[in-house]
């Protein structure tokens, strides 16, 4: 099966730091994968890099068939990301700021379909209200319907909990089976290991610029994510490095 994220000896510096260091990284169609590791491990560098908003230094990166960063139009077109940061304009309204990223993907007849999406993120109420007068966590609503508007093939998501109440996280949750459930392609960070647990089929360890470890859910135990990982962290402080085999 050809994998439909594929990145080979990735390298990004930032200076003299280099955050990622030869990195493999592949996801096939439909998979929801966790990426986990400490602050500055280098996970939000590297969905930046996926998502054609940074550039490696080296290395070759497919999406879709697409290649980056010479294809990034077209990869762009296959995926919806949401930061941690919404990246929304505060003085459109929800629904106009859906209709502008409508036109840009080139939607056709999309007024209907900006309703549906409103209504999915719990916002239909809210629809004509500027963005600049939303709680964080109804912005980061908002950024999460405009990431799934032109239906990708491929979701992006980078602490996509952060700032949200409980209600808007068990939406989010909800609004994530749904879109793995039609065969859609996922990719997270995320600290919150309970959440998580519930969500991805494979969990991918980054640490010292590489992947070091990759485990699917179904290989561990209930309740067994933690301790997976904190097993992976300790032997890496202990050795330095594990070498994987993908």
């Amino acid at each position: 099966m050809t994998a439909i994220i594929e990145v080979n000896n990735l390298v990004k510096r930032f200076g003299h730091k280099q955050v990622l260091r030869k990195l493999n990284f592949s996801v096939q169609q439909g998979e929801f994968v966790a990426l986990l590791g400490s602050n500055g491990a280098g996970k939000t560098t590297l969905l930046r890099i996926l998502s054609s908003l940074s550039k490696p230094n080296y290395g070759e990166i497919k999406i879709s068939g697409y290649s980056l960063p010479g294809q990034a139009v077209e990869v762009r077109k296959k995926l919806g990301v949401v930061s941690h940061l919404p990246l929304l304009y505060g003085d459109l309204s929800a629904e106009e700021n859906l209709r502008f990223y409508s036109r840009l993907y080139g939607l056709s007849n999309f007024q209907s379909h900006i309703e549906e999406i409103l209504s999915l993120v719990g916002l239909l109420k809210r629809k004509k209200d500027l963005v600049r007068t939303f709680s964080r966590g109804m912005q980061q609503r908002l950024a999460i319907g405009r990431a799934i508007l032109h239906d990708p093939e491929v979701l992006l998501l980078d602490e996509p909990h952060t700032g949200l109440d409980q209600e808007a996280a068990n939406m989010l949750d909800r609004l994530l089976k749904q879109i793995a459930l039609k065969g859609r392609t996922v990719v997270m960070t995320s600290h919150d290991f309970p959440r998580v647990a519930t969500l991805a089929t494979r969990f991918d360890v980054l640490s010292k610029g590489r992947i070091q470890s990759s485990k699917y859910a179904k290989d561990l135990p209930e309740h067994g994510l933690l301790a997976y990982y904190q097993s992976i962290v300790d032997e890496i402080d202990a050795i330095g490095e594990i070498k994987v085999e993908h």
